[in-house]
């Protein structure tokens, strides 16, 4: 069984619910450069690849998957999270242990840690996470789960 009383759909997921993200899609300028830096964050979460074509690469997690594109649409080279529009992906990352260490390992592969005179508690005194960016400036927030509890 899944989450609850819902059974598992045949990939092993829970079937998705009304108002649950079906997908983000994410335009890059440098769709290698976002393969790697990307792809080892998502498969440190858990996620697993999905879907890969010239243009772009997916991950799954459950029923949501999220994209890297390269689109021939694309109007700019560069993202500036500070602008208007998308600032930051935020990600469950387990314990707090689990946190450090994809801070520990996150610059071989692409991620610098932002906020670091304030890190882990950038987002407040009892929030735990880190804000990483990516080469291309994206940003993530892993959030450690060991402090919060969630409506049932």
């Amino acid at each position: 069984m899944g989450t609850g009383s819902q059974p598992l759909t045949g990939d092993g997921c829970a079937p998705a619910s009304p108002g649950g993200l079906h997908h983000v899609e994410i335009w890059v300028p440098d769709l290698a450069t976002a393969i790697e830096d990307w792809g080892w964050l998502l498969t440190e979460l858990g996620w697993q690849p999905y879907q890969d074509w010239p243009a772009g690469r997916s991950w799954r997690h459950g029923p949501s998957y999220l994209v890297l594109e390269r689109s021939p649409a694309l109007t700019g080279d560069r993202h500036d999270r500070r602008a208007p529009g998308l600032n930051h992906l935020a990600f469950h990352a387990g314990a707090r242990a689990a946190v450090d260490r994809l801070v520990e390992l996150a610059p071989a592969h692409g991620w610098s840690l932002l906020f670091p005179d304030r890190h882990p508690h950038a987002g407040g005194p009892e929030h735990y996470a880190a804000y990483l960016a990516e080469r291309q400036g994206y940003e993530v927030e892993l959030v450690a789960d060991d402090d919060h509890r969630y409506p049932t």
